[in-house]
């Protein structure tokens, strides 16, 4: 929080810059006085603090059987602290057993006694019929007003239990954190005389209010890097650049992403510290290589870089902030390709007799080269890195990284890109101006959104189609209510729709979009769309086959 501030009250090479004039001037250029911020708060590294769960016991522990070697994390909610309360609700939404409202009390007695600051509520069918979450809550409230709460029927109304069970875990375990630290921001910003209130970036590229934030914090899990990529598919359309592979290095990662048609690949679940999230996000591959990765012997005499970081203290050693290992900074500043004078507008000079001294020390005696060769050999291999995440990246999607322009950003990406490009082989390469802040434009260029989600299960064949246009119904309706919310003008409003269809045995969804509703839609049009949907992401399609459709979502 203190950096946020400092940072705002801090621009190298003029001092003279007000903060609340800066506000006031995005506030007059169509931004409607939005003052954005990032937030981030990665489950792993977050201070522990009390949680408990309600619903299965079992499911916040499920594993890989066919890993000997996993190491799992820890669970969120211990044993201990996971209650089983009586209800069920079918899959059909049909109540079977009523909900025990005893012991739901007594759950929140004990919590409470035991000094939980967050409950998550699981319940096994709650996307069907989300009744018995919602009483338990209100169960919970009453007796135990301060906890901080998290219905799955609310964070991921879907079914699949796990994930959905895991998400909400992880909503809640960094829940009453992100709400302490979203406050007082909101509270600090506005001591300076700032009117309008902060917006978050979360991982589908747009834009949170702070009481959305704060009760679904896990949609700001890796939004940073989600607005990199949509400031890189910004600056590709108007470099008449459509098609991007967009890598940007920073400290400690690289993160790669893909632009088709000026369009960003989104994902639905992804992996955060070993707990599965689902939820829409930009689709971002991360890497251990950055600026401050570390580079290092074998005991087979073979330099590596990283995954291990010197990050930004102790950094590297050019720093003089104490660092004792060469990274890739280092070496970038040996070889002369950083100017050692121009970091931070001089602010930050750097030492690079010491970063030489340590890398022939470390580095080049053992291998027997000299500095400039150890120096170069580091670069290249941190190049070679990321050219394999690129090659990756873009082979599991069925793309060739020839056929796309290599969009080079972040504090390092420049620096990299043209010896990235000599394995990637790409015809483009793009270097923004003042690369490093490529991530604040994506967030300025965002717009506020939200997604709804509602789970059907049913074939084509099954009146599966009515189902369908019944739920988007729904959710258009909750669509509406939250326009309404947010005080968003009419026609300020735009909608996107998808459904997450499957042929009936598979066990993974493929994401249909339109621009228009699925009421304008016939069934035969969507079965189209489908099959050359399937085909685009898998290579063939199958005529005839029972469709199933999984889940209707907007946004």
């Amino acid at each position: 929080l203190d950096a946020v501030l400092k940072g705002a009250f801090t621009v190298p090479g003029d001092g003279n810059i007000n903060f609340k004039e800066v506000i006031e001037v995005l506030a007059q250029n169509n931004y409607e006085g939005w003052f954005i911020v990032e937030a981030e708060q990665d489950p792993a590294k977050a201070n522990p603090f009390e949680y408990a769960k309600i619903g299965n016991k079992e499911l916040v522990e499920c594993l890989n059987l066919y890993d000997y070697e996993i190491k799992r994390p820890d669970p969120l909610a211990k044993r201990s602290r996971r209650v089983e309360i009586p209800e069920r609700i079918n899959a059909d939404g049909l109540v079977t057993l009523p909900l025990d409202y005893e012991a739901v009390e007594k759950a929140a007695l004990k919590f409470m006694k035991d000094g939980i600051k967050a409950i998550a509520i699981c319940f096994l069918h709650s996307y069907k019929n989300a009744d018995h979450e919602i009483k338990a809550a209100e169960i919970i409230k009453n007796n135990f007003p301060n906890a901080f709460l998290s219905l799955s029927s609310e964070v991921l109304p879907e079914f699949r239990e796990y994930e959905r069970t895991s998400t909400t875990a992880v909503n809640t375990y960094v829940g009453p954190r992100m709400q302490l630290y979203i406050l007082k921001l909101k509270e600090r910003i506005a001591g300076l005389g700032v009117k309008c209130s902060p917006y978050i970036i979360h991982s589908n590229g747009g834009l949170l209010t702070i009481p959305m934030a704060t009760k679904f914090p896990e949609k700001t899990c890796l939004s940073g890097p989600a607005a990199g990529v949509v400031g890189a598919a910004a600056i590709g359309i108007e470099a008449h650049q459509k098609n991007l592979i967009a890598f940007d290095v920073g400290g400690t990662s690289t993160d790669v992403s893909l632009v088709l048609d000026g369009k960003p690949f989104f994902t639905i679940e992804r992996n955060i510290a070993g707990f599965p999230i689902k939820s829409p996000s930009i689709d971002v591959s991360a890497i251990g290589a950055g600026g401050g990765s570390i580079a290092w012997v074998d005991d087979g005499g073979a330099l590596k870089v990283g995954p291990q970081s010197a990050g930004a203290d102790p950094g590297p050693i050019a720093y003089n902030k104490g660092g004792q290992d060469i990274t890739l900074t280092d070496a970038n500043l040996i070889l002369g390709r950083l100017n050692p004078n121009a970091l931070l507008a001089g602010e930050l000079p750097m030492d690079v007799s010491a970063a030489k001294s340590t890398l022939e020390e470390k580095i080049a005696k053992p291998l027997g080269i000299s500095v400039e060769d150890a120096a170069a050999g580091i670069v290249k291999i941190a190049a070679s890195g990321i050219s394999r995440a690129i090659r990756s990246v873009a082979s599991s999607k069925g793309l060739n990284p020839i056929d796309f322009s290599l969009f080079a950003y972040g504090g390092a990406g420049p620096l990299l890109g043209a010896v990235v490009n000599e394995e990637v082989g790409s015809k483009i390469i793009i270097i923004p101006s003042n690369p490093g802040t490529i991530c604040a434009r994506g967030i300025l260029l965002s717009d506020r959104s939200f997604d709804f989600v509602q789970t059907v299960l049913a074939t084509l064949e099954n009146n599966g189609w009515e189902k369908t246009l019944t739920a988007f119904k729904q959710l258009t309706s909750k669509a509406d209510h939250w326009f309404e919310l947010e005080n968003i003008s009419a026609h300020s409003q735009v909608v996107k729709y998808y459904i997450e269809a499957r042929y009936l045995g598979q066990s993974f969804e493929v994401r249909v979009s339109s621009t228009v509703s699925p009421r304008e839609l016939t069934q035969e049009q969507f079965v189209e769309a489908f099959d050359t949907e399937h085909k685009a992401q898998f290579g063939y399609y199958i005529p005839k086959r029972a469709i199933e459709i999984v889940n209707c979502r907007i946004e």
